[in-house]
């Protein structure tokens, strides 16, 4: 314990010069030849990454672990929460109701993304209370609108929360046409 302190000490009293970008990892540079990195701050390529795995219907995690959720749609909760029983309460279907429709929810986004590259858009707002990524979310191989999708063929309801409105007016048309079609969950 004694050599990690001492250790440490050296370390910070080092003359480090520090040099952060806005879209770089924070970089620590020494006056001799070496360079040492922090992984704070990095950057990834959201124009090309992969989705590692679905968390929900509404919300998938990348490679890079980082959670995205899906701008614009709010699916059923599968896991026990809060919002489960406030939705409970305002849809008046029993808890294991919703449950189920979340599960077929998630098992259709899983179905969708799971495993494969994506590309992702930002709207206003790129993160939420959570911290994790707001997006709206596109299949690498063939540009599929997975937000849209995922309303189109109706397992999400509409949610939009201002600022992040920028597919309102798609997403809304699409809801109403899973609903009077009886697609995925209205049926």
């Amino acid at each position: 314990m004694k050599k990690a302190i001492i250790f440490l000490i050296i370390l910070l009293s080092l003359p480090f010069n520090f040099c952060i970008a806005d879209d770089e990892p924070a970089k620590i540079y020494h006056s001799g030849n070496w360079k040492f990195s922090l992984p704070f701050g990095k950057s990834y390529n959201y124009s090309d990454i992969l989705v590692r795995r679905v968390i929900d219907g509404d919300t998938i995690q990348l490679e890079t672990g980082e959670r995205v959720r899906l701008i614009g749609i709010d699916t059923p909760e599968m896991h026990e929460s809060d919002k489960l029983y406030r939705d409970s309460q305002r849809t008046k279907q029993d808890i294991r109701t919703i449950q189920e429709l979340g599960r077929r929810s998630y098992e259709f986004t899983k179905k969708l993304v799971e495993g494969k590259r994506v590309s992702l858009e930002f709207d206003v707002e790129k993160y939420d209370k959570y911290s994790r990524l707001l997006a709206y979310v596109y299949l690498k191989k063939d540009g599929i609108f997975v937000n849209a999708e995922i309303i189109k063929q109706g397992y999400a309801s509409l949610m939009t929360i201002p600022p992040n409105a920028k597919y309102a007016d798609l997403f809304l048309k699409l809801s109403q046409e899973a609903r009077n079609n009886k697609r995925g969950l209205w049926k």
